[in-house]
């Protein structure tokens, strides 16, 4: 430390307690020209270098057995829909049913919900039920193709939840479904 660093620190000293005159020494002290222990990193290449990056080798797409990994197999196959006032599975429900049945039979880990649906006609209650019946339906379906009925849950939304919006028969007939949904 030279000698205006001295004269500063005991000038700061007067007016200081003995226990903080101390400790102010001691931090000028500390800092006086000493070299880091560690050096800062390297800030990185100059400005205009360019650098290349490896090629990621991580698979694109969706995660074997995640819900994603579901909706590209299936391909709007997790739906079947039904006629109005109905919870028969047809010929096309079926096959639908039997795709579901393979993904969920090759990830035997994995849960599903089935969610009923119906059109906006008829009372809460009702839809309700017969939400319930679709969903129950679709389930009883995936069971007799060998799914294990406690990893399926179900629940119906009624009318309360439809993809389609409008009073007509095409949305109408897009809402009376069934949604199989991977739950983890």
């Amino acid at each position: 430390m030279n000698s205006n660093g001295h004269i500063r620190a005991r000038r700061l000293a007067r007016g200081l307690s003995p226990l903080g005159a101390a400790l102010g020494l001691a931090l000028l002290s500390a800092c006086a020209g000493k070299a880091p222990r560690v050096l800062p990193p390297n800030p990185g290449p100059e400005v205009g270098t360019t650098t290349t990056t490896p090629a990621s080798t991580t698979p694109s797409g969706p995660v074997p057995g995640s819900e994603g990994d579901f909706q590209a197999v299936l391909m709007g196959r997790d739906t079947i829909y039904f006629d109005t006032d109905k919870y028969n599975i047809d010929a096309d429900d079926a096959a639908a049913l039997q795709s579901q049945a393979q993904w969920l039979l090759r990830y035997p880990a994995k849960h599903a919900t089935i969610e009923g649906h119906c059109d906006e006609r008829g009372t809460r209650e009702y839809n309700l039920a017969l939400g319930e019946r679709r969903a129950n339906a679709a389930k009883a379906y995936l069971q007799s193709l060998g799914v294990d009925g406690a990893r399926l849950n179900v629940i119906s939304y009624g009318k309360e939840r439809p993809v389609a919006l409008g009073s007509n028969e095409e949305a109408w007939a897009k809402n009376r479904r069934a949604v199989t949904v991977i739950i983890d």
